[in-house]
């Protein structure tokens, strides 16, 4: 993507200008809030969207020009359940062959292969009615796979899924593109999706692509580690002047801090906070890269249409 800007009824700028290309064999997150404009990326590059102003090229075919090539090297998995559930899960599968023209033969073999790659052959037979939710990710999985598309596009893939479903999901994610041959686009607001999945990691907030980097890579960039306490009065000013504090987050009795070396100068942070009723101290995370580069957490994101706000002091230190 080149540019690339959209521009909704009303003035919405949903898309500012954004620029990034995915290797083969990669998996490229989008890390961002509800309303940073993820799934507008996504759409536009299914050719659901037609972009305002700007470049997108996906598997070598520009999607305002060759939209039927596009959706011939795409898969999907959409970020509402999409699968009819008065079908079986073949059903579904069978239907989504037919539509890519598989022939019969072929059809059938890729049918059961996808179904073995997410643990759903045993219950293949059954309506998707009576699927659970992580069965019914999966089979989205299954059918997005089903043509052996070059680019898969997954929108908040584990989105409403409890912790040992997206397990599973995760397992099936990191293991497709060891088999080769596929290119992920994956957008998400879980910081441990993107760092436990992701080779790189596009951070997105209103419109624009903030950071881009790997996952380790933005977390070092935020030079420290974090010290976040739940405290009364502390000094502020004098927190402030300490060479070893690159950054101070304040809101509702919790100060946030980012340090230098914080095992060494924990003893003078515990003596400027103030009243200090409990303190937690952990090495970066993507969120708190969010809130170095935007001042406000990923997880305090906005619905569509809106954006939330957050007070950041940054003090200027590197």
């Amino acid at each position: 993507m080149r540019g690339l800007t959209k521009v909704f009824e009303g003035g919405i700028h949903a898309l500012r200008g954004i620029d990034f290309h995915i290797k083969d064999g990669e998996i490229f997150g989008l890390l961002g809030p509800n309303g940073a404009g993820k799934t507008t990326t996504i759409n536009i590059l299914a050719t659901l969207l037609k972009q305002t102003s700007g470049e997108a090229v996906v598997n070598g075919f520009d999607c305002l020009e060759e939209p039927h090539k596009v959706r011939q090297s795409i898969g999907i998995v959409f970020q509402d359940p999409s699968s009819d559930d008065m079908l079986t899960g073949r059903e579904n599968l069978h239907l989504h062959g037919l539509m890519y023209g598989l022939r019969k033969a072929e059809r059938e073999k890729r049918i059961e292969e996808v179904l073995r790659l997410v643990e759903l052959t045993d219950r293949a037979d059954d309506r998707v009615r009576r699927y659970s939710g992580g069965m019914r990710r999966r089979l989205e999985l299954a059918r997005g796979l089903l043509h052996k598309p070059k680019v898969l596009f997954l929108d908040e893939p584990t989105l409403g899924l409890d912790p040992q479903s997206r397990e599973h999901v995760w397992r099936y994610i990191g293991g497709l593109v060891d088999e080769g041959g596929l290119s992920i686009l994956l957008t998400t607001h879980y910081m441990e999706e993107a760092e436990k999945l992701c080779h790189r990691v596009a951070i997105i907030d209103r419109g624009k692509i903030i950071v881009l980097d790997t996952p380790k890579g933005l977390t070092e960039s935020v030079g420290g580690d974090v010290v976040a306490l739940k405290t009364g009065n502390p000094d502020v000013t004098a927190l402030a002047e300490k060479e070893y504090v690159l950054s101070i987050e304040q809101k509702e009795g919790l100060l946030t801090l980012t340090v230098r070396d914080a095992k060494q100068n924990l003893p003078e942070i515990l003596r400027l906070a103030g009243r200090v009723e409990s303190v937690e101290m952990h090495s970066p995370t993507l969120n708190d890269v969010f809130l170095h580069y935007t001042g406000r957490e990923i997880r305090e994101g906005p619905e569509e249409g809106g954006y939330g706000t957050r007070m950041m002091m940054s003090v200027k230190r590197r």
